[in-house]
């Protein structure tokens, strides 16, 4: 199955995640951020980018 969106660069998530690259590779390799990996290269799924930042949505309380 091929995904419609392509599969982004490490350059290309830290954009999309508005945090530097070398934050990514932190997220990488605490395994909070899956990877396909074809050799050395590495690539991120949009849908791990969407999931990713999903997963860490809070909602504020209101104050007292």
């Amino acid at each position: 199955m091929i995904a419609d969106k392509p599969l982004l660069t490490r350059s290309e998530a830290a954009k999309a995640l508005a945090v530097s690259v070398r934050k990514v590779d932190y997220l990488i390799a605490a395994g909070e951020l899956p990877v396909v990996r074809m050799g050395r290269t590495i690539r991120i799924r949009p849908s791990a980018i969407e999931y990713f930042v999903e997963a860490r949505e809070q909602y504020g309380k209101a104050a007292r």
